[in-house]
């Protein structure tokens, strides 16, 4: 019963707070470009639906691929500096810098360089940007991570660097890595979102380009339509990568 009244919290909750903004709207009568209660947000989710889906896909395949190249890129570069510890404090303060700068702030720049007339290929590098860091740090912090008595061990039998690493510093950052995407992968949508709203165009057709197009339109109802497609989208995005972080600690501890 405890079980059923903690899943249950948050749903009556949400039904709290969207009877209380619909009672407000309508008894307030707020203009409905300025705030339109529930009611007109779901009608124009409902009549807006495959547009909003065509465009979450869009967001969410841009996300997936920089998800991809941040982790591979990212855990490549980890190795490296497994293999040469001198090599670390040479690059971390430079990703440190990467996370540091804003996307908005070099979305033109790299706009430019990948080509006015590409602007996907300008989001995909701006979210991979993003995605990158936390994927390894936690990638790093993992390797250093071993057991020590380990360590020992492969000392005393004369292993290389190599097997140093794939063998135990690479296993031992399993937790740390799985942590690492599931941070990435949120901050990879962020990453997409705030690059097509650099793109400023129709080029990449995705959530951003639906919420600007409904601001400059003042329907706010298909804004606010767009940004719950998004939060779903989020939602969703992060219970399916827990429930790989799980099955994945689970094999994990089992080896």
């Amino acid at each position: 019963m405890s079980r059923l009244f903690d899943k249950s919290a948050p749903l009556a909750l949400a039904a709290l707070l969207l009877a209380a903004w619909e009672v407000a709207c309508r008894t307030l009568h707020v203009p409905s470009y300025f705030l339109p209660p529930p009611s007109r947000v779901a009608e124009a989710l409902v009549a807006s639906l495959p547009v909003l889906a065509d465009a979450a896909w869009r967001t969410l395949s841009v996300a997936l691929v920089a998800l991809v190249v941040a982790s591979l890129a990212a855990q490549a570069l980890a190795i490296l500096i497994g293999l040469h510890p001198l090599l670390e404090r040479a690059v971390r303060p430079l990703a440190s810098v990467i996370q540091v700068t804003p996307v908005v702030a070099i979305a033109p720049l790299v706009l430019i360089w990948a080509g006015i007339d590409h602007p996907e290929r300008a989001i995909v590098a701006l979210a991979v940007l993003v995605a990158f860091f936390p994927i390894f740090s936690g990638a790093v912090t993992g390797l250093h991570a071993a057991d020590p008595d380990l360590e020992r061990v492969f000392d005393l039998y004369g292993a290389t660097r190599w097997q140093r690493v794939t063998r135990l510093r690479l296993p031992s950052a399993v937790p740390f890595l799985l942590e690492g995407h599931k941070v990435g992968a949120g901050l990879a949508i962020i990453g997409a979102v705030v690059a097509e709203f650099g793109a400023g165009s129709g080029g990449v057709r995705g959530l951003a380009w639906q919420i600007l197009d409904a601001g400059n339109k003042l329907q706010t109802d298909r804004m606010i339509a767009a940004l719950a497609v998004l939060g779903i989208m989020g939602v969703a995005f992060h219970a399916a990568l827990e429930a790989v972080e799980r099955a994945g600690l689970r094999w994990w501890r089992g080896r």
